[in-house]
């Protein structure tokens, strides 16, 4: 029956052959998703399957863990690799979601377009979401909390078991006489979902059997108003975003138009949305803040900052004032947190002149008490001030990469040549996530 099930699930993804990459903790629900797809598999040899365990090292069985996982998976004729990560323990965010986190980032690496992520999450697993939506206080997309099937990278994310209990699971575990880990922390009330698990969803299945269902309907139905709100809102938003991802203060509208508009905005960057209280002080400081303010708000790894009557959303990046790499002539340059690479790149046409043989050409990071002459102006002048007048937000002026000849600075990337190092021997090329731009 349960099989049954599955396969119906898979009826609209398999018209064309597929690669499944399949989320496998080890525990009872992954391990009967494992097992799930392993029949699939051998009735329909077209498509394909990659099992992903990820080892987060907070169990002392761990190891242990990650062995089982890989023998399992062979057995179903499925490869399984092995992601390990380190959590950052003792930040503000919980080992739950830093752990969860962890692992959307591990399987994400080996995604490819088209591809379809599998997870086990069940009609309990539900019930829990929603009851811990509803303690945080959350609104109709809180409430909505596992949708069967999400857009999930360059592909979609499947729950073929979301309506399924966990008693069923167990029972097929057993009928099939299949072997699972069983996860110490899973029985630690202290962290909310395990108490929910364990000392009150029990109490709620008693009194109300079909309480997991009727959950799973309102979620429904809060999914439903927050996807009609989305396409009612989605032109206006259109409208309100720069071509940069920031958003145009000043076609936010109504504070009730304007905080979903900031509601949606963020959910297009996969962020853990802000909370009501925090909603109020993205409007109240930062979208009503004076046109000369530098106001920002903080929580987990992002902040949302305003510049030139926009808003932006800005990941918290530790400071790179003091790091510095040698940049050597065709060569890329990586540059540190996700800002790209750098070439200086010999030319006929350039702008910048050739470094001297005694000039080392280094990339740093550091614009303090610098003072500089661009290419066509008149004198000197602070960089701060040029950063300011080149229309640089001042979060990214530490993350602009500063070229320099020895102790010289020659170049801004993206930005301009420094006068002393003109010429037409050399370009400067920087290649980042965002755009690729020259100077």
């Amino acid at each position: 029956m349960l099989y049954s099930r599955f396969c119906s699930i898979f009826q609209s993804y398999s018209d064309t052959p597929r690669r499944f990459v399949l989320a496998l903790s080890g525990g009872l629900d992954s391990r009967v998703l494992l097992h799930l797809m392993g029949l699939f598999l051998r009735q329909h040899p077209q498509h394909r399957c990659l099992a992903i365990h990820v080892h987060h090292g907070l169990s002392a069985n761990a190891d242990l863990w990650s062995e089982r996982c890989v023998e399992w998976s062979l057995q179903e004729g499925i490869e399984c690799l092995v992601e390990r990560v380190n959590l950052e323990l003792g930040s503000r965010i919980s080992v739950e979601q830093l752990a969860r986190d962890e692992r959307y980032r591990a399987l994400k690496k080996h995604f490819q377009p088209g591809d379809i992520l599998l997870t086990a999450q069940h009609a309990d697993d539900q019930l829990e979401t929603v009851l811990l939506a509803l303690k945080r206080g959350s609104g109709p997309a809180g409430l909505a909390a596992m949708a069967e099937c999400t857009p999930f990278a360059s592909g979609y994310h499947l729950r073929p078991l979301l309506g399924v209990t966990r008693q069923q699971i167990e029972e097929y575990g057993r009928s099939c006489q299949l072997d699972w880990v069983e996860d110490e922390s899973n029985q630690d009330t202290r962290y909310d979902r395990n108490f929910l698990r364990h000392q009150v969803a029990p109490q709620m299945i008693a009194r109300w059997p079909g309480i997991r269902k009727a959950v799973t309907r309102s979620a429904s139905l809060c999914g439903e108003q927050d996807a009609l709100l989305q396409e009612l809102l989605r032109e206006k938003l259109m409208q309100a975003m720069y071509h940069d991802q920031s958003l145009i203060i000043s076609q936010l509208g109504s504070e009730r138009i304007g905080k979903q508009l900031i509601r949606h905005w963020l959910k297009r960057f996969d962020v853990l949305m802000p909370s009501q209280a925090q909603l109020e002080q993205i409007w109240h400081t930062i979208v009503k803040a004076k046109p000369d303010a530098n106001p920002q708000l903080c929580w987990q790894q992002v902040q949302v900052r305003r510049y030139q009557q926009r808003l932006y959303l800005v990941q918290q990046w530790p400071d790179i004032r003091e790091w510095q790499q040698e940049c050597l002539l065709g060569q890329p340059c990586q540059l540190p947190q996700d800002l790209g690479e750098l070439k200086l790149l010999p030319t006929s046409y350039g702008q910048l002149r050739l470094p001297k043989p005694d000039e080392e050409v280094s990339v740093r990071f550091d614009p303090e008490g610098l003072e500089v002459k661009p290419v066509g102006r008149s004198g000197k002048r602070k960089l701060k001030k040029l950063f300011q007048e080149y229309g640089v937000p001042s979060w990214n002026r530490r993350r602009t990469p500063l070229v320099y000849y020895g102790e010289e600075l020659a170049a801004v990337a993206g930005l301009f040549v420094v006068e002393a190092f003109r010429g037409q021997d050399c370009d400067l090329e920087w290649h980042n996530d965002v755009s690729d731009v020259q100077c």
